[in-house]
């Protein structure tokens, strides 16, 4: 079972890629952030003719995620249960797979850092530590009623030195905040596994280069992009690896694809 991850940055934008992509590397699933499209702009039929349902929840030009899976997906969830927000950051589906049922969560967690113009304002980071605490407690509950989970996607934490080019640039930055850390180490701590520092753990594995300063370039990028498991599909973890090739297409994504796979249930 091979599931994967993008944050692509508009899909709309990145269409060709993404078909292309699908045809070579054939995931089960897909987990996708930042599609920047509402329900009628999607391009369902597309990913359709590439043999992958879709759901979605989306937004116009900001946020949204969606997951696509070769197997029938029913949704969960639309964003966090019991969390108001108004914007598209959470979605989570549930496929039948070989008579076992698995759930799947697409999320894109806040930034949270502040405005450009105005660095005192603390508003954005204040959403996306709530943002967190909400979602602890719900993948809490996944793991206490649910076998077979995975959450994918644009964490937007920086969860180490070892995860950043230059970690000294990072400190204050609200990816490298020690809040965030601790609530995402929480998480690992009661049991989900972040699948590619577990089979990778010296290697930097970025995931996440931005679009200036030569950054790709000179391999100046974060890992921010995860892939959870429960505890019955870590035992089922096979290899996690990123597909650098997808950042280095024309008009790419500032993120590339992270791959988990799994042995089959």
């Amino acid at each position: 079972m091979r599931i994967a991850t993008l944050n692509i940055n508009s899909i709309n934008a990145r269409l060709d890629n993404l078909c292309e992509w699908l045809k070579q590397n054939q995931p089960d699933v897909l987990f996708l952030q930042e599609i920047k499209c509402e329900f009628n702009n999607f391009p369902f039929f597309d990913l359709q003719m590439n043999g992958y349902d879709a759901k979605i929840l989306g937004q116009k030009s900001y946020n949204g995620v969606a997951v696509l899976s070769k197997h029938k997906i029913n949704v969960r969830s639309e964003n966090l249960p019991r969390f108001t927000d108004e914007n598209a950051r959470y979605l989570e589906c549930e496929a039948n797979i070989n008579g076992q049922n698995c759930i799947f969560a697409s999320l894109y967690l806040p930034n949270g850092n502040p405005p450009y113009n105005n660095s005192a304002d603390t508003s954005k980071f204040e959403y996306k530590l709530k943002w967190m605490d909400a979602f602890i407690k719900h993948a809490e509950k996944l793991l206490i009623n649910n076998r077979n989970v995975i959450l994918g996607g644009d964490f937007n934490v920086i969860m180490s030195e070892q995860d950043v080019y230059n970690p000294q640039e990072f400190i204050g930055n609200a990816l490298y905040r020690p809040e965030v850390q601790n609530r995402l180490k929480y998480l690992t701590n009661k049991g989900w596994c972040d699948t590619y520092r577990t089979l990778y753990p010296q290697e930097h594995g970025y995931t996440f280069w931005d679009y200036t300063g030569g950054a790709f370039i000179n391999d100046l990028g974060m890992r921010i992009d995860y892939i959870l498991s429960s505890p019955a599909l870590t035992d089922l973890l096979v290899d996690c690896r990123i597909d650098i090739d997808f950042r280095k297409k024309e008009k790419s994504s500032d993120h590339t694809v992270l791959i988990a796979e799994f042995k089959d249930l």
